[in-house]
């Protein structure tokens, strides 16, 4: 992130490239996304604390997590707040983290007091998983200062066992994921960890000659180790990030990791899952699990370290996804503006292969500062498509002489069975309306067969976005019980007389200091049954189910 005068190519000419292809598309199907935040009563308000300082950690913005904290089968909401900085008025009460119940009536209500987790640290991502082994969900939260676990108690509320669990490190933690990347039966954690900051030493950057502040880019700073936090099976934890190989200390200062994004998955197949970084500025880490408890870091190696032109990139979110139903998980990495979001393909070999340019994604993003990123199946034709979040970073853009505006419209592609990709949003209600986007989550949270999103803003109000009409064609959601994260779920049905094979794994999709909801939501097209599905559990045991029948919720207990 950071001021970027110089630009390859005209916002103005790409804009009207894209609204170009807008206007030539046939939407299939009358889908919508229409914002009904206030109407159901999500009144959150993100505070970044901004006061003129540009101090960094206001560009970063907030996360949300989808989740099921009571187990009564609705996905509630957990918002991240930021929180006042030097020279920011003073309020009676400071910014908090809010949690909101799922009523089950399309209405949430904010239990944060009730439930004991509102946090009132300068908050960014936040994380659910069930690392005790109790049957409920907790919660992690990152912070600019210590990071917060809260341990559900199954009565609605939580505790902060953050200290006791030894996972409240005070380094600038961002986006965070759980994962049982030993599989021995119960979830670890991983934090990404930022830059080295000190609000007293604050730098001064921008334009000299005119005195116009700017954010700092993030070369000015030095990148911070994540941390690898392994799961004793007693409710606490012990930091491997050296034993396990995900330490940096040692790489240089140009290209210690300065991470933001994360997401698990298991890219080669062989049932242990990976993992990969998006990093600002530097080249991003691909961490393949060698089985034994140690990682490999091979992101240049396999082609997802850098641009095609072989330059570190401004990484933001990331995500798995089997975009073209190989059953081969590929991968998606957002940028800064000018740079182009990246995706790759994953060839089944090791390697993957940089699609950006052929998928003509890229001349889409490139005049976008892409943040959330995952793969969904709006329409439920049985095609993942594709989500990217967008908003500068730069309230000043114009004082700054750069092309672009602060609010800008976010992206989604639509898969269709040729794996062409195409740009509707703006075909599609209010997903369309420019914001300062950054984070994301998906869920059916009305539970009327179609993917949902929350978006938040930075310094703004969410927008909660419901899906009206994806829902026309046929669907199936898994819900798995127990020790859910990572088990994968292949499905296979007759899409349009061909037999289509579909693969998501539970958790992987995590975007960007955001976590969606558990449940594998999986479009079917018109198909009026699910020929087969195979679960494969963390623990390398398989399950097979035959004939089953569409537009239901099918419960799984993990072995």
């Amino acid at each position: 992130m950071g001021v970027s005068p110089f630009q390859i190519a005209p916002f103005h000419i790409v804009l009207a490239l894209q609204i170009l292809i807008w206007s030539s598309y046939v939407l299939k199907a009358d889908i919508r996304f229409t914002e009904v935040t206030q109407a159901a009563g999500i009144g959150f308000i993100h505070v970044d604390g901004r006061s003129g300082e540009k101090y960094f950690m206001e560009t970063l913005g907030a996360g949300v997590a989808f989740f099921d904290y009571n187990n009564d089968g609705n996905a509630d909401l957990y918002l991240v707040n930021g929180a006042p900085l030097p020279g920011y008025p003073t309020t009676a009460a400071p910014p908090t983290n809010q949690l909101y119940r799922n009523n089950g009536d399309g209405t949430f209500a904010d239990l944060t007091q009730l439930a004991g987790v509102g946090d009132t640290g300068y908050g960014h991502g936040c994380a659910t998983g069930d690392y005790d082994l109790d049957g409920d969900l907790d919660l992690y939260v990152t912070n600019y200062g210590p990071n917060v676990l809260y341990r559900n108690n199954g009565d609605g509320t939580f505790t902060d066992v953050s200290q006791s669990a030894g996972v409240d490190s005070s380094l600038w933690g961002t986006s965070c994921a759980f994962a049982d990347y030993d599989c021995d039966g119960d979830l670890d954690l991983y934090v990404v960890n930022y830059i080295e900051f000190d609000l007293a030493t604050n730098p001064w950057c921008g334009l000299k000659e005119s005195d116009i502040r700017a954010y700092c880019e993030p070369n000015s700073f030095r990148g911070v180790s994540d941390i690898l936090y392994q799961n004793n099976g007693d409710g606490t934890f012990t930091d491997v990030s050296r034993t396990a190989g995900i330490l940096n200390p040692d790489i240089s200062f140009e290209s210690a990791g300065k991470g933001l994004g994360v997401t698990w998955g298991d890219y080669d197949n062989d049932g242990y899952p990976d993992l990969y970084i998006a990093n600002d500025s530097t080249e991003n880490f691909f961490y393949r699990n060698n089985k034994d408890g140690t990682f490999e870091e091979i992101g240049f190696m396999i082609g997802v370290a850098v641009s095609e032109n072989g330059i570190p990139e401004n990484g933001m979110g990331t995500a798995f996804g089997d975009l073209n139903n190989d059953g081969w998980l590929d991968l998606i990495v957002t940028n800064y503006a000018d740079q182009t979001n990246t995706l790759y393909r994953n060839d089944g070999d090791g390697f993957f292969t940089d699609i950006t340019r052929p998928s003509k994604t890229g001349l889409v993003s490139f005049p976008y500062l892409g943040w959330a990123a995952f793969f969904l199946d709006y329409d439920n034709d049985g095609y993942q498509d594709l989500y990217v979040a967008n908003g500068h970073l730069h309230d000043n853009l114009t004082q700054l002489e750069q092309e672009g505006t602060y609010a800008q419209p976010d992206l989604l592609f639509q898969n269709s069975a040729d794996a062409s990709l195409t740009e509707v949003a703006q075909t599609l209600g209010d997903i369309g309306q420019p914001a300062i986007s950054r984070g994301a989550a998906l869920a059916d949270y009305d539970l009327d067969g179609d993917m949902d999103l929350l978006i938040t803003t930075s310094n703004g109000r969410p927008r909660l976005l419901r899906n009206d009409g994806g829902n026309q064609n046929n669907w199936i959601r898994f819900r798995v019980n127990g020790a859910a994260i990572g088990t994968r779920i292949i499905i296979k049905a007759e899409l349009s007389n061909t037999m289509v094979q579909q693969l998501k794994e539970v958790g992987n999709n995590s975007g960007y200091l955001s976590q969606s909801e558990m449940p594998l939501h999986f479009g079917l097209g018109q198909a009026n049954q699910v020929e087969q599905a195979t679960i494969r559990f963390p623990n390398g045991q398989m399950q097979h189910i035959y004939d089953l029948a569409v537009n239901q919720t099918v419960e799984i207990t993990a072995n």
